[in-house]
This record gives structure tokens, C-alpha cells and sequence, in this order.
């Protein structure tokens, strides 16, 4: 069977098609089709506080396009969840509503949610139960902090700074302050504390850093990586380091709010299992499908 995820976010919106694959509780999935459209609805959510026209056809026709895949590969169940920049803009019901029109019906998840889905992945089967985690998802509007201990999750916060936000001076000193107090207060009565990082850019970083999947990224490479990238400007990033244009530009203030929390929590290291959003609701329909 095949299930299908959806990522209305705040830079780019994602399709991914999942075969499922096992039987008796032991379902795991294998990525059949990923589809990545950089529409980029928080320049105009985070500024304007609502989607302009344009960029509202341009989701729309994405959304069209996703379901007569959805129907080409026969998908079976689907999940679209729409995040920060959905969340932020006045209009984002009305746009949501016209999309149900075509087919496809999505869900403006609010912070703690999208962490939960987020990880719902199959990562968090791997954790250690006698460490501590902070699982770390930066995004184009947001930033989700979940922290694990013992197995359990003992706080989490979502935090109105993400990578567009930054690029368009939408961030405040004072989400700053809060992140990393909230980072501090929750982190400094533990020994040693795991990072792990989700979302596009923190898999370009770990890419970068020639780091193998799952090996941990250590705060002085992820710096050297950041450093090495600042160093060139958006149109030498794109050229001589073949970055795509979309990804050129937010990979910097990204790689400043994981190194800020990294530094605030004393993190040594984080982990980079590669997945995002997407597969954490490719797991949430297993759950809810397939597992009594």
C-alpha cells in the first residue's frame, strides 16, 4: 500500500509517496516519490501577515498537482499539514478552504504539534533511555525544542524564529533571549545532553560536512561548515558551491540558530537522522492504519 505526506511550509511545500512495507505491527515505509517546491509563503505571511494573490495561485496549482499524483499512484490514505507561515497569515483559512475544492484537505498545525509529528519518525525507536536528547526542527517560520529524558519527554517549546523570518528581519531580540533561556534553563542540570537536528538545512549541513547518516556532527565541524559557507557571498554559494538558490540563502541564519542552541545547552554534538516532517506523517498514518 502507499501512503502520502504533505509539508505546506514556510519556504518550501513537500510531497512525499511512501510504499509500506511489513506486517503484524512491524510496518516500516521506503520513499517511493519526494517532490520539493520552493514557493517560499512566509516572505509574504511574515511581512504582509497574509499570502498574496500570486503566491495563493501558485499553492493552489502545487496542491492540484500533488493530488492528481496522489491519484496516479493510487495512494491509499494522505495526511497535508500546513505550518508557520499558514499559521501567521490572516488568510491562510480561506486558502485552506479553497484547496478543499480540489481534493486535498489540510490541517494548520499549531507548534507543538508539528514537533509531535515531527517526531513521530521511526529516530525516536533509537534513542538511548538512559540519555538526554534535544531534538532540534528549525524551519523557515519556526523552531520546535523537544527534550528527552530517560525516554521521556520532559519539555518542549516552539519558538517564532525560523530561517525567513531572519532573512526578512522578522525575528525579535526577544525570541532570541527566550531561546536561549528556555535552552539553559531546561539543559544546564544535565551532564550531557544529545543533540538532534531535523528539517532541509541541517541535512544540507550534515551533507556538507561529508559526516555519514546517523554519525554525530560535532559543534566545531557544524561551525567550521557555517564559517566556511559565510565566507562566500549568496551568488558564489550558488555557483562555486553548487548550492540551489532556494537553499543558499537560509542555510546561514539556520546554521546560527542551531549553533545558538547548541552553545546554550552545551552540545558537543548532533545527531542528523535526515528525515523531517514528511516521514514523521508517513509514520502518524501507519499509527493510526495500521497499528493496534
Amino acid at each position: 500500500m502507499r501512503y502520502a505526506a504533505i509539508d505546506i511550509g514556510s519556504n518550501a511545500v513537500r510531497l512525499l509517496i511512501a510504499d509500506i512495507i511489513g506486517q503484524k505491527d512491524q510496518y516500516n515505509f521506503k520513499k517511493n516519490t519526494l517532490l520539493r517546491v520552493p514557493l517560499r509563503l512566509g516572505d509574504d505571511a511574515f511581512i504582509q501577515q497574509e499570502i498574496s494573490p500570486r503566491k495563493a495561485e501558485s499553492l493552489i496549482k502545487t496542491m492540484k498537482a500533488f493530488r492528481e499524483l496522489m491519484d496516479v499512484y493510487h495512494v491509499e490514505d494522505y495526511m497535508a499539514c500546513a505550518t508557520s507561515a499558514m499559521r501567521d497569515a490572516k488568510n491562510g483559512a480561506d486558502i485552506v478552504a479553497e484547496i478543499k475544492k480540489n481534493g486535498i484537505n489540510i490541517d494548520i498545525i499549531e507548534g507543538a504539534k508539528e514537533a509531535e509529528i515531527i517526531y513521530n519518525s521511526h529516530w525516536d525507536n533509537k534513542m538511548e533511555k538512559d540519555k538526554v536528547y534535544l531534538y532540534i526542527d528549525v524551519g523557515g517560520g519556526s523552531t520546535e525544542l523537544s527534550l528527552f529524558a530517560n525516554g521521556v519527554l520532559v519539555n518542549s517549546r516552539s519558538f517564532n524564529l525560523g530561517t525567513i523570518r531572519i532573512l526578512d528581519n522578522q525575528d525579535k531580540t526577544e525570541t532570541w533571549d527566550e531561546l536561549k533561556e528556555w535552552v539553559r534553563s531546561n539543559t544546564h542540570m544535565y551532564k550531557q545532553v544529545i543533540g538532534i537536528g531535523t528539517g532541509g538545512n541541517i541535512n544540507k549541513l550534515a551533507r556538507l560536512s561529508d559526516e555519514k547518516v546517523d554519525k554525530p556532527l560535532s559543534y566545531a565541524k557544524l561551525k567550521a561548515v557555517y564559517e566556511h559557507l559565510a565566507s562566500f557571498s549568496l551568488k558564489e554559494r550558488i555557483i562555486l558551491l553548487g548550492l540551489n538558490e532556494d537553499r543558499a540563502d537560509v542555510i546561514i541564519p539556520a546554521s546560527e540558530i542551531f549553533l545558538t542552541i547548541m552553545k546554550h545547552g552545551r552540545l558537543k554534538q548532533i545527531i542528523v537522522p535526515r528525515v523531517g516532517l514528511v516521514d514523521g506523517v508517513i509514520r502518524t498514518l501507519i499509527n493510526r492504519n495500521l497499528v493496534k
